[in-house]
């Protein structure tokens, strides 16, 4: 009679849980890390460690022996096994295995891996028969079996979240910042450990603006480039690299889901605390809007504003139409139309609220001028060219915005006009 093993029931529960949730699992699923966590328990129960030598025998030592199959040609197998051991986020054996099994789940080939173990003798004396479930005839038919029903679920995870692997399960937030190059971003770095961390964010600088990078976060990848056990001066020697070009931060929040502090980065931030006596986790933008809060979209804050309208201005789009454009509008008393407002590094959105459906955009280059109304604290307007390419010269419109505070208001208007500047680099 077969030994119960109580790894293959807990599994089962694992995927009884993660069924649970409907539709794709994700990251954000709570039941995914104790489900990797079990499985890795599993590969690991029974391994057999060299007599002699100092490496110690893991999972992915066989995973990376595993025949390739049908003559050469790349199969979904063989893919996953080339990625995880080419993958330059991950450093060690234990992290190379855990990314294998990432893409495993998401390519659903986890069950044919433990099957090209079972038919290949030699990889399976990896196990202890007595101690193990893989090298168990027994135990491996079950464990084989919920494999199978896992293949049929869906997976949607972020593969490139994996810079942690190889210390924890934990997967820390990460988003993406997008931005071109300007002649500062204002992003002071420090290395500790191969990890690039921001541990400040200049004033007035175009990082401060965007309100995305907070001092604590991590730079994980610049446009592709990974800085995963960067060298000092890494991250300046890539934005020199890519200058003029726009560019594609993906960050590692120092703050997880539950709003601490992501727990596998105390360890670099004791480090950090000690080079830098001074450093202090950012909670968040330093400059923010009162009123409504600001909706997030993409990683980044848009404004909830009030669309007034927009009257012609004819040939002169500099900043002294507006004391009379403004006005203009106000009189004609037509109903607000709420807005979502995002100022982006090349261009500025205009979208419904209700739908996000996007209702303009404008480039800097078509943006004339900006400013405030003296009467109203807080209105703003900006000049657009309507017709850039007419024989007879542009004429520009003025369009009229109400924001929900002095203070955003002249937030916006500041970040307009570093547009202006921001684009110098490739207009």
């Amino acid at each position: 009679m077969a030994r119960k093993e109580p790894l293959l029931s807990a599994l089962k529960g694992g995927v009884l849980r993660l069924r649970e949730g409907g539709g794709p699992c994700t990251d954000a699923s709570p039941p995914l890390t104790s489900f990797c966590q079990l499985l890795e328990s599993i590969l690991r129960k029974g391994l057999r460690q060299p007599a002699w030598g100092f490496r110690r025998r893991d999972y992915w030592h066989w995973v990376e022996q595993l025949p390739t199959g049908d003559g050469g040609r790349p199969t979904p197998l063989s893919v996953s096994i080339q990625k995880a051991g080419s993958c330059e986020k991950t450093r060690t054996v234990q992290g190379r295995g855990r990314y294998f099994l990432r893409l495993a789940l998401q390519g659903k080939v986890l069950a044919a891996a433990v099957r090209g173990l079972a038919q290949t003798p030699r990889l399976l004396e990896f196990y202890d028969p007595v101690n193990s479930v893989l090298g168990n005839e027994n135990l491996l038919e079950p464990f084989l079996s919920l494999l199978l029903v896992v293949t049929e679920m869906d997976f949607s995870l972020d593969l490139q979240n994996c810079s942690f692997l190889d210390e924890s399960w934990l997967l820390p937030v990460c988003i993406t910042y997008e931005t071109v190059p300007c002649r500062a971003l204002g992003m002071v770095l420090r290395y500790v450990d191969g990890r690039v961390f921001v541990t400040e964010v200049l004033p007035e600088s175009q990082a401060e603006v965007d309100e995305v990078v907070l001092a604590g976060d991590i730079l994980d990848e610049i446009s592709g480039f990974s800085l995963r056990n960067a060298y000092s001066g890494q991250a300046g020697a890539v934005l020199q690299k890519l200058k003029g070009q726009p560019l594609i931060f993906r960050l590692l929040r120092w703050r997880w889901h539950d709003g601490g502090v992501y727990e596998p980065l105390l360890p670099y931030l004791k480090v950090l605390k000690e080079k830098e006596p001074q450093f202090q986790l950012q909670q968040g933008p330093r400059h923010r809007g009162e009123g409504e809060p600001r909706k997030l979209q993409g990683g980044r804050l848009l404004y909830n504003l009030q669309y007034l309208g927009q009257t012609g201005v004819g040939k002169c789009g500099g900043k002294e139409v507006l004391g009379w454009a403004i006005p203009a509008v106000l009189e004609r008393h037509r109903a607000a139309r709420d807005v979502l407002f995002d100022v982006m590094e090349a261009e500025v959105l205009v979208q419904e609220k209700t739908s996000s459906k996007l209702l303009c955009r404008y480039p800097y280059p078509t943006i004339s001028c900006v400013g405030r109304c003296v009467d109203s604290s807080n209105l703003f307007a900006f000049c657009v060219a309507a017709s850039p390419e007419s024989p007879d010269g542009s004429t520009f419109d003025c369009l009229v915005f109400a924001a929900s505070s002095e203070q955003e208001c002249e937030e916006i208007v500041k970040r307009i006009a570093a547009g202006f500047k921001h684009t110098e680099w490739f207009v």
